[in-house]
């Protein structure tokens, strides 16, 4: 019964990014403004300090982490995190967020609880940068 719990869990997954392929190549946008001004480094940005755009975070998030992470961002039993409580979140810069996005967590990864892989970009492999910045920003918004 467990695996059969899995694997529709899996499935759903799935799904949830094929449509979000299918979203993007409908309708990705390339017309964004870069998320920062790269002609200043100042090392890091804080935490709660905004990298990118709240608005298009929280439309890239509903079309791909929404699936997993759940639509207020506390995350679906046994597929991703609580995303409003995360220390890891938290304790991260915005630049190691957007690294650890891009990369993903595989199932393997000793610090992944749920034994379900995180794929890199969000599963979506035409995500930029820029998109993932504004995806941080957005999330950090939801943090109590």
């Amino acid at each position: 019964m467990k695996n059969r719990k899995n694997t529709v869990q899996i499935a759903a997954l799935l799904l949830t990014v094929l449509l979000a392929f299918a979203m993007t190549a409908c309708g990705g946008g390339g017309d964004q403004a870069p998320a920062s001004d790269s002609s200043s480094d100042d090392g890091g940005q804080a935490a709660g300090a905004p990298v990118g755009s709240l608005e298009n975070g929280q439309t890239i998030y509903n079309g791909l982490c929404i699936a997993c992470h759940g639509a207020d961002a506390t995350g679906v039993e046994g597929l991703g995190k609580d995303l409003t409580t995360s220390e890891f979140l938290a304790d991260s810069t915005d630049e190691e967020l957007i690294a650890f996005i891009i990369a993903g967590r595989p199932m393997t990864d000793p610090a992944n609880t749920t034994g379900v892989d995180m794929p890199p970009r969000g599963g979506n492999p035409n995500l930029t940068d820029e998109e993932i910045a504004d995806v941080v920003s957005f999330v950090r918004s939801l943090q109590k």
